[in-house]
Order: C-alpha cells, then sequence, then structure tokens
C-alpha cells in the first residue's frame, strides 16, 4: 500500500503583541540544614510551651424542636372469625367509601376496639354477651 503525505503549512511565528515587564521573585532562603544529633535536655533551659487557651465555641440558642412521634410498634396477629361477620367488616368497607372515607378491614377493627373502650362497664358486658364463643384455632379444611 502506498502512503501519501499531506502537506503541512508552516505555523506563524507567535509574537507578543505588549510587552509585559519582568516578575520581579524573592530570593530563595537557604535550606536549614537538620541537626542529626539532639542536645541533651538537662543543659538547655527549660521553656514553657505557650498553649492556645481552649476556645469556647458559641452555641447559637437552640429553635425548641418539636420532637417526632414515634411510630407504634405493629404486632401482627391472626384470628378466626364467623363467616357472617366477616361479611359485616366488607359491607362496613363499602359503607366508609360511600361516605367518602375508604377504610381497610383493619382500620374497621381497630375504630371497633376504641368503640368497645369507650363503653361503660355494663355496656362492654352486654356487647360481649351479644357475640357467641367459638373454638379457637384454623377452621377445618372444606368447610
Amino acid at each position: 500500500m502506498a502512503t501519501t503525505k499531506k502537506s503541512v503549512a508552516p505555523r506563524k511565528a507567535s509574537t507578543p503583541t505588549t510587552a509585559l515587564p519582568p516578575v520581579k521573585r524573592p530570593a530563595a532562603k537557604p535550606a536549614k540544614p537538620k541537626a542529626s544529633v539532639k542536645k541533651p535536655a538537662a543543659k538547655t533551659p527549660l521553656t514553657k510551651a505557650v498553649q492556645p487557651k481552649p476556645v469556647k465555641k458559641i452555641v447559637p440558642p437552640q429553635v425548641e424542636k418539636l420532637e417526632k412521634a414515634k411510630k407504634p410498634k405493629l404486632v401482627r396477629d391472626s384470628f378466626t372469625i364467623p363467616k357472617a361477620e366477616y361479611l359485616v367488616l366488607d359491607d362496613l368497607k363499602q359503607r366508609a367509601a360511600k361516605l367518602t372515607r375508604p377504610a381497610k378491614k383493619s382500620e374497621l377493627l381497630r375504630a371497633g376496639i376504641k368503640a368497645l373502650a369507650a363503653l361503660s362497664d355494663a355496656a362492654f358486658l352486654t356487647a360481649l354477651e351479644q357475640v357467641p364463643a367459638i373454638k379457637t384455632g384454623r377452621p377445618a379444611a372444606g368447610k
């Protein structure tokens, strides 16, 4: 293969348009020789090293910080509920959605617990008597 040479135009020498005065630089200080032998401490007079006084930091008055409300610790649990009462939960969810406040099942249960807690002792016992006791544990498969 043959290579071709490209012709390159010669560059023009750049000339400064304005002459700058020469820069004066300070003379370099001669390096101090390092002493390899230390003088004994007893022969030299002891001088107290001047230690700077500790500077007290000026702390600006802090604006009273609002403490973040700590998130309550959550507990996961499972329970058995009759199907008829479970369907009531679904009806309550739909009712809440119609009232422009959609709610989850857990929110409904928590609201019910708050409502029970607000009852007097007599009303609380009456509400408990209206709920029949059921056998605990998982329901049998197929039923």
